[in-house]
């Protein structure tokens, strides 16, 4: 009762990183309200998932195994969620922001008149004050994501009604592990009780997943372009600076919109989010879409012939100049330093 809970999401056995972030996250935040944080697996042969997620903080594990669970189909997995949000009554449901949690996370609110807050870039606990009504809110969840075409940072609450819910994009979260020795309660709840036979009037006959060749996540050094670079021909001077860095290309959201590079690059809130060790921003305004994507970088450098962009205010070193004149003097002097 009143506890925190984390729908993860699995494949092939393995639980999604996004789902591990949530985890942390959603450690931290019951931590701070001191109640329980409860994780809810539903898939087919889950005996493993329990080594990898009590690491990450969870107290209580409620697992849903059947073959017909996996792979997903919206109906059964929102008529469990909904009847044991009903049951257990928590004060806060997380979920990702993929595929997965776009189709569950609404169908899931809809059905308890909770509301949903999508694409959160921050997650914090905190009060708020209704000073028509006189009343005081305490321990409410802040949902914090960028609003009205990311001109502003909203923060949402939902002071009434339960759960509180919220996704969260991949990546926008830190993921990490608690304690290697964490152990947690694991209930196995029979399928019967919650899924009828009619929720499995639809199923899946054949699944075809196809990966991204694009690894921008997991790059340690990134070059990103915005539509200050030009063109989509200017983009090849970040490809040679890319190749000699051994980093990845990204690019902002107006790039993308003007087809100087392809969709799977674009990093922000409505792409990746990325946190490299190095993170090269070339003719990037820095809109608050973009930086929510890249500002957990460890260090930044913005190329920009604007010496008034948004994004040099979170850049650790600015460089005034086109980036024709910039980028073949870093990539010189590079090469020069590396022999």
């Amino acid at each position: 009762m009143n506890n925190l809970f984390v729908y993860c999401e699995i494949e092939d056995g393995i639980v999604a990183d996004v789902s591990l972030e949530l985890l942390t996250k959603g450690r931290t935040l019951a931590t701070t309200l001191g109640c329980k944080l409860e994780a809810v697996i539903i898939g087919e042969n889950l005996d493993s998932i329990g080594a990898q997620v009590f690491p990450y903080g969870v107290d209580v594990l409620h697992l849903f195994d059947d073959t017909r669970l996996y792979t997903y189909t919206s109906l059964p997995h929102t008529s469990i969620l909904v009847k044991l949000f009903e049951e257990e009554k928590p004060q806060i449901a997380l979920m990702g922001a993929t595929s997965i949690g776009r189709d569950l996370g609404p169908r899931v609110s809809s059905a308890l008149f909770s509301g949903l807050t999508a694409d959160c870039t921050s997650l914090e606990i905190g009060n708020h004050e209704e000073k028509r009504e006189g009343k005081v809110y305490e321990n409410l969840l802040y949902q914090i994501r960028p609003a009205f075409g990311g001109n502003i940072v909203a923060t949402i609450i939902n002071p009434e009604c339960r759960p509180q819910m919220a996704t969260v994009r991949e990546g926008v979260m830190k993921k990490e592990i608690l304690d290697a020795n964490y152990s947690g309660e694991t209930k196995k709840h029979e399928v019967a009780s919650y899924v009828s036979d009619a929720d499995f009037v639809v199923a899946v006959i054949d699944r075809q997943i196809e990966k991204s060749k694009v690894n921008i996540k997991g790059s340690p050094v990134i070059v990103a372009g915005g539509y200050g670079v030009g063109s989509k021909e200017n983009f090849r001077l970040l490809y040679d600076l890319a190749g000699v860095l051994g980093a990845e290309v990204g690019g902002s959201r107006a790039a993308v919109d003007a087809g100087f590079i392809e969709h799977e690059r674009q990093i922000g809130q409505t792409g990746v989010t990325v946190r490299p060790k190095l993170y090269i921003a070339c003719g990037i305004s820095g809109q608050i879409q973009h930086i929510a994507g890249m500002q957990e970088s460890s260090i930044i450098i913005s190329v920009n012939n604007d010496p008034n962009a948004p994004i040099n205010t979170i850049a650790d070193y600015v460089i005034t100049g086109s980036i024709e004149e910039v980028l073949p003097k870093m990539i010189k002097y590079y090469k020069k330093n590396m022999k």
